[in-house]
């Protein structure tokens, strides 16, 4: 995948929505550990002769240090060269195998994955190059000053989008000194700053066995997998696990920002650190925040912004889960002159679902509604992929999968009173607005 399209990877949201009925199989995922040290998670799929396989390192941008950008960089020169082989060869060989190359960088992960056929003249060769992608990068530099430059790009055309302007006024406001307010993509002087050197002694220390993950789905028995997963990152050297983030601390004040910008609507966010994986408050975070802003048009938000007042097309909340507590956004955009008015509806919407939580018939239709789409969110293997892909990053129990609509199903409204009241503070956000002056 180029560069480029990476700049824009979504950060995995699609995964904090997942449910089912409980009457549909689940998958059976089995797991053991690498020689090196890695955790892999496999769920046989033989429907189809194909085999989905995919690594996470624990290297995203909040391991950049001083560097943003470092993590985006290193994972982009992968495909660049390796083993004496450049970027156009390695193309073509994955291109004549009918196999699939793919890596992305976020703030918690860095990821490199295959599709293949299970042929063996197919699968072995497309195992080999990309084997050798993972464990023998050359970083060649002049592929590295070609991806500096499509970052550079990239910087440029973000800053005229008003919706990044936001989310990184945002990030920057709502961590401070915390390793999540660096933007993956960097800033025109980390990327003009980063040495070839700097990529190499991040790839060393990161992307190594202890600090890899890997899933794999796909019409293998637990035998080829295993064989698989030890091809995959055998090469790699054993290392360390990446060191423990510290906590997001909490916000003490409300923060307000605005930054002027030449369009004709106003962007608005809103928010303060959530959850991390695993929270034990996530369930009834989960469900409560369904009902107020992740529903889409039968939300709270979007009934009080949207079809009573007509102040945005679009108006939305969600929980972003990290390894340290990711964001709790509350965002829409609408008309510079409705912009004051569109944000108090906003909070006022969650001061009112704070203090009195869901209606039973609001819960009722939220737990139908996510447990109903149980079966669109496991009808393939790349869906199944990424959710067993999470497990294993975030350490989540084996059968998260396999009780998730029974932990949604328990959930009472006034669980979700309790956590809401707990861990949303409405007189402590950060507010970012990106539009007309004010």
């Amino acid at each position: 995948m180029p560069l480029a399209k990476r700049l824009f990877a979504p950060l995995l949201l699609a995964l904090l929505s997942i449910g089912g009925n409980a009457a549909l199989a689940v998958p059976d995922i089995q797991h053991w550990r690498t020689d090196n040290g890695a955790r892999v998670y496999f769920v046989e799929a033989p429907e189809l002769p194909m085999v989905d396989i995919r690594v996470v390192f624990d290297a995203g941008a909040a391991r950049g240090g001083g560097l943003p950008g470092l993590a985006m960089l290193t994972n982009g020169m992968l495909e660049e060269g390796a083993g004496g082989l450049d970027a156009d060869t390695i193309a073509r060989r994955f291109a004549s195998l009918g196999a699939r190359f793919s890596a992305s960088s976020h703030r918690d992960m860095a990821t490199a994955g295959l599709r293949s056929l299970t042929k063996p003249e197919l699968l072995q060769p497309a195992m080999e190059t990309f084997a050798l992608l993972l464990s023998q990068p050359d970083f060649p530099a002049a592929a590295l000053e070609r991806v500096r430059k499509q970052m550079l790009t990239g910087l440029q055309h973000e800053e005229q989008q008003p919706d990044e302007i936001a989310s990184k006024a945002f990030y920057r406001t709502l961590y401070g000194d915390h390793p999540y307010a660096s933007p993956p993509g960097g800033t025109r002087a980390s990327i003009e700053a980063i040495s070839r050197d700097d990529v190499e002694a991040y790839y060393r220390r990161y992307y190594v066995g202890a600090n890899a993950t890997v899933a794999i789905v796909g019409a293998v028995d637990r035998g080829q997998a295993m064989q698989l997963a030890e091809q995959a990152v055998g090469g790699l050297k054993t290392g360390h696990p990446a060191e423990t983030l510290h906590p997001v601390a909490s916000l003490q004040e409300a923060q307000r920002e605005h930054i002027d910008h030449p369009s004709s609507q106003t962007h608005v966010l809103m928010g303060q650190p959530g959850v991390s994986r695993g929270d034990p408050d996530y369930f009834p975070l989960y469900l409560g925040n369904h009902i107020l802003g992740g529903s889409g048009l039968v939300s709270r938000i979007s009934e009080e912004v949207r079809e009573k007042r007509g102040l945005s097309y679009s108006a939305y909340s969600y929980f972003s889960p990290m390894r340290a507590k990711g964001p709790f956004v509350l965002g829409l955009q609408t008309r510079n002159e409705t912009a004051g008015k569109a944000l108090q509806v906003l909070r006022d919407t969650l001061v009112d679902f704070r203090s009195e939580g869901p209606t039973g018939e609001e819960l009722e239709a939220a737990k139908r509604n996510i447990t109903g789409g149980f079966a669109l969110k496991v009808d393939s293997n790349s869906d199944i992929l990424g959710y067993i892909a999470m497990i294993g990053f975030y350490q989540l129990p084996l059968d998260y999968l396999e009780r998730f609509n029974e932990r949604v199903e328990a959930v009472t409204a006034a669980q979700i009173r309790d956590a809401f009241r707990r861990r949303v503070n409405p007189e402590t956000m950060v507010t970012v607005t990106v539009g007309a002056p004010q």
